[in-house]
């Protein structure tokens, strides 16, 4: 929202994204009711749905870079979830890679990676760029 004055750039989002992103937050609770109630078919078939449109997302918001990080973010977190979900409905979540590391435990790459985005944009970016949204 702008300050009095006008200084700082509104962020207006159109319509028909938001929309997109309600649907997101649709398909993403189903995924995760369907993981919660052990609907592995169903729970396995909204992850293209709603990794699909948190991709769409962000490539629609990349001009803004708070936007693009905090969606690939998203993206990257919801890989993993789904990654995770995958290795407890097909029972390979606890089988040992390596060491005492399981196959659910890969889970934390991606995982990582939307908190070396968000580190990225709120360690360095954001800090040069005080006046940027």
């Amino acid at each position: 929202m702008a300050e009095p004055g006008g200084s700082k750039q509104d962020y207006i989002i159109p319509l028909r994204y938001r929309k997109m992103e309600n649907l997101h937050i649709v398909f993403w609770l189903f995924k995760d009711v369907a993981w919660c109630l052990g609907f592995a078919v169903f729970g396995i078939s909204m992850i293209f749905p709603t990794l699909i449109i948190a991709l769409v997302i962000s490539w629609r918001t990349r001009h803004i870079v708070s936007e693009l990080c905090h969606n690939l973010a998203i993206a990257v977190w919801i890989s993993a979830n789904s990654y995770w979900m995958i290795t407890e409905f097909l029972e390979f979540d606890e089988k040992i890679l390596f060491a005492h590391y399981t196959y659910k435990d890969l889970a934390l790459i991606p995982f990582v990676t939307g908190i070396l985005i968000l580190a990225f944009y709120y360690l360095i970016w954001k800090p040069r760029h005080k006046e940027a949204y």
